[in-house]
């Protein structure tokens, strides 16, 4: 397979997969069932859950600034705001292509060489990664008994040391294959998890470090109370569990790498978490899931638009200089 087709695999597949996500979960609820959730929703809490999701951003365009000071670059707060927004709009469009833009807008309106400006925003990617395995592992203590209790009455008990056993067998055995072996495929492992590292110890060298650390827990931190708030949004969920509301954010916010910007796949992934394991009527999650995605998803359009839009006026005086 030749690198174009791959390229235009990687375009489309994702797209096709949110398309068909999307006729399955509107074949599974009706337009006007679901258009009544959206009537009663109480949008006092959908506003709520905007407005983190709106700090959240904020935060994480803050941030960056951390990342840029110790290489000489001062950037404007404007343009680190706008390059974000505009980052996610890009992303519902071809999915990565956000971060290509975002580094390419720092390039044109700051002066900051792209393979710099990219090189922050994977930084800034492994530390959300190293936070989100933080929320994944959390959520497996404070939920053990509930996820034990699923697994035993679900799976024979035996069966399930088995597994475990034979998956930790095969997890050391790959890692000793890993480390011995020079194959191509063993040594881009190593690259990666070496760059996992390398970027998480980096943070511990910035001047603003403990800023940094405490923005990307603040970040996460509005993810989570967003996805929370918005629950209440919805009568006939307002009382779920928070076992329900860890696992559904989790389950959901690995939805986005699947199709642009989540589409289709963020109600569905909710509705499979709320239904098949803490058992909510699918009417109500399903609803849940479209009305949380358009919220977000509307505030992308708007802010993520009047970035576009707004970014090369904001940097006239730069424009004006350079011609």
């Amino acid at each position: 397979m030749n690198k174009k087709t791959k390229n235009i695999l990687k375009i489309t597949l994702p797209l096709l997969l949110g398309v068909f996500l999307v006729w399955y979960s509107l074949s599974q609820i009706s337009i006007e069932q679901l258009v009544k959730y959206f009537k009663k929703a109480d949008y006092t809490y959908i506003f709520f859950g905007m407005f983190f999701g709106l700090l959240s951003h904020l935060s994480r365009a803050y941030r960056w600034q951390f990342q840029l000071e110790p290489m000489g670059y001062n950037i404007k707060l404007g343009n680190s705001i706008m390059a974000v927004f505009a980052t996610y709009l890009i992303n519902y469009t071809i999915p990565r292509a956000g971060e290509v833009a975002r580094a390419s807008i720092l390039t044109n309106y700051e002066g900051v060489p792209f393979e710099k400006g990219f090189g922050t925003i994977v930084a800034e990617r492994i530390a959300d990664m190293i936070v989100m395995l933080g929320i994944i592992t959390v959520t497996l203590f404070l939920q053990f008994d509930f996820i034990y209790g699923f697994l035993v009455e679900k799976f024979d008990p035996l069966k399930i040391g088995i597994a475990l056993l034979g998956l930790t067998v095969l997890i050391l055995f790959f890692l000793r294959f890993i480390k011995i072996s020079n194959s191509k495929i063993a040594l881009k492992i190593k690259g990666f998890v070496g760059g996992l590292i390398e970027g998480a110890l980096s943070i511990f060298k910035m001047k603003k470090k403990w800023a940094f650390i405490f923005h990307t827990l603040f970040i996460w931190a509005m993810y989570v109370l967003m996805f929370y708030i918005t629950t209440y949004s919805l009568q006939e969920i307002s009382d779920i569990p928070f076992s329900a509301i860890l696992i559904g954010f989790i389950a959901a916010s690995f939805s986005i790498a699947a199709t642009n910007g989540g589409i289709g796949s963020y109600p569905e992934a909710i509705v499979l978490v709320f239904t098949s394991l803490f058992f909510i009527p699918e009417d109500p999650s399903r609803a849940f899931g479209w009305i949380i995605w358009s919220s977000q998803t509307l505030l992308i359009v708007i802010f993520g638009g009047l970035s576009l839009l707004y970014l090369p006026i904001f940097n006239r005086n730069k424009n004006l200089k350079d011609n």
